[in-house]
């Protein structure tokens, strides 16, 4: 599989959101803090990017 990276861009208006809970590890949550920091997002918008990139090059493989 290719390695892909997420490239950050500019931030775009993504219309109407919705609050959703997740439970993290203590050293996921820190390296999401300091790619915030080192990108000057917030934490929610990283996870925001991150997420949307997961989804959007999801492959889901069928059971036979």
């Amino acid at each position: 599989m290719e390695s892909k990276k997420l490239v950050i861009t500019s931030k775009k208006y993504r219309g109407e959101t919705m609050v959703v809970s997740s439970r993290l590890t203590n050293e996921l949550v820190e390296e999401l803090d300091r790619i915030a920091e080192k990108t000057g997002r917030t934490r929610n918008e990283i996870i925001q990017l991150c997420l949307e990139f997961a989804v959007d090059n999801l492959e889901i493989k069928e059971e036979k």
